[in-house]
């Protein structure tokens, strides 16, 4: 969607700057001031008088809207899935109290950037009278309203956001890979003779390929809804492993060495960010204020999966301390018939969540890119299912190479989330309230977001290189 506009741009508050990117002309031809223009007065009241009467709440068309509770059941199915089981090994690298700390920290800061997003996306969408905007877009009109150094990145913006949850859709399928191959290993290994986990992978390459050839997801729905309730059954089973087996602070660290802090850091990232699934939620919501308020289910969700994170986190470590693995089902009693039910299911459930996430990077790959490009090409179908199968092939062939679920969740939450989660919105933000700068909120809103950008790229570099290091060491 071009971020272009014909209609003199607008801010939230009174202070307001009116301006054309395509129709109006210095008179003067004064380079130095190229942003003042002459507009009739009268024409600029109309204008302010429907961007103040201007709504996109009131004119999104949905055709089968979400009720609060549900885009909450969505936030938090969104959420669950592998990242959680990581998480007491993220509290190994960082330590209980450190842990419990920044898991808290990092979820706040998520939660605001998201604020800060969907705030930005209703400005936007506000000052162009179109009803909402997807991430990409609000990117692109953000860069556009921005300062006149950034308008030239707005096109580009579109591209990096796209490339960026491209990796990270196609990062998590490769730790879904791994974590399918490393339970089902755990399972048959203790009724037939031991088999590396590539092998299991190889097993479930074809089913992988297979399931991303649906191109309606209505068709996974039934199977998705019981993989959700497999997947929360199997949570509650877990837990219960982890109370049984008694907890305790002995042998604990407080606080964990500081060249392991990245790989915590881009682990939690990776579980607790949703940033993908965000806007898709809050623009199908049949009551779309109620998202972002103060008790609304933006907050709500978040605070819940928080705190679950945090419970698994600690429960975890103080269970099994250092020799929890990437995914806690490994630590689960082998022998134990009930333990070996919830890897099998949690095996299953992943594979058919596999499709649904692999879903996304098609349609960023298919759909915005080599789509357009082969409108005409008489084998499109074919080459749509080749792209399907390709993408496939690349998550095994990158999961076979490096089979480290933990470090692969660390380094794709560092290196993905890290800007989509923090930087980006950030950025997004400035760029839309840039020309109402004025008094001191202005500046508090810029040295504030000036940090969070700073923070998401300290994490970016520091949690990748990390895991890097960590990969190359452990496979070298």
């Amino acid at each position: 969607m071009s971020a272009q506009h014909t209609n003199p741009v607008f801010v939230s508050d009174e202070s307001y700057t009116e301006r054309s990117f395509s129709t109006l002309n210095n008179p003067q031809g004064n380079s130095a001031n190229k942003d003042v223009f002459t507009i009739d007065l009268k024409e600029t009241n109309k204008a302010k008088e429907a961007y103040d009467n201007y709504d996109p709440f009131m004119h999104r068309k949905v055709e089968h809207p979400t009720t609060n509770s549900e885009t909450l059941f969505h936030l938090l199915k969104g959420c669950l899935g592998t990242g959680i089981l990581a998480m007491p090994k993220a509290f190994s690298n960082s330590g209980y109290l450190l842990g419990s700390i920044g898991t808290v920290f990092i979820g706040v800061i998520c939660t605001y950037c998201i604020h800060l997003l969907i705030k930005s996306e209703y400005e936007l969408c506000k000052r162009r009278k179109i009803p909402s905007l997807t991430y990409p877009a609000t990117a692109e009109a953000a860069f556009s309203d921005g300062p006149r150094c950034l308008r030239k990145f707005a096109s580009v913006s579109v591209h990096v956001v796209n490339t960026f949850l491209l990796i990270y859709q196609m990062g998590t399928c490769c730790v879904y890979v791994v974590f399918i191959g490393a339970n089902i290993q755990s399972v048959a290994n203790i009724h037939i003779k031991e088999m590396g986990i590539e092998i299991y992978m190889l097993i479930f390459l074809i089913p992988l390929i297979l399931i991303n050839w649906i191109k309606n997801l209505k068709r996974l729905a039934p199977f998705s809804t019981a993989a959700n309730a497999i997947t929360l059954v199997s949570f509650g089973i877990i837990l219960y492993y982890v109370i049984t087996d008694k907890p305790s602070f002995d042998n604990k660290e407080l606080v964990g060495k500081a060249e392991n802090i990245p790989l915590f850091f881009g682990t939690v990232l990776f579980a607790l960010e949703a940033i993908g699934v965000i806007m898709p939620l809050e623009n199908e919501m049949k009551s779309p204020k109620s998202f972002g308020s103060t008790v609304g289910v933006l907050n709500v969700g978040m605070t819940t999966i928080i705190f679950l994170y945090l419970g698994m986190g600690l429960l975890g470590y103080l269970t099994y301390g250092h020799a929890v693995e990437g995914t806690i089902t490994l630590n689960l009693p082998k022998e134990d018939v009930l333990a070996q039910i919830v890897k099998i299911s949690l095996a299953l459930a992943i594979f058919v969540t596999y499709g649904l996430q692999c879903y996304v990077a098609v349609d960023i790959t298919w759909n915005e890119y080599l789509g357009p490009k082969l409108e005409k090409n008489s084998r499109q179908v074919l080459w749509e299912y080749v792209t399907r199968t390709v993408l496939v092939l690349i998550t095994f062939v990158l999961a076979v190479l490096v089979p480290a679920l933990d470090l692969f969740i660390s380094l794709f939450g560092a290196f993905c989330l890290s800007a989509l989660g923090i930087a980006i919105p950030a950025a997004i933000e400035t760029c839309t309230y840039w020309y109402s700068r004025s008094g001191a909120s202005f500046y508090i809103m810029l040295i504030k977001n000036l940090a969070l950008i700073i923070f998401g790229l300290c994490g970016l570099v520091a949690g990748t290189y990390t895991s890097i290091r960590d990969i190359i060491k452990e496979f070298s």
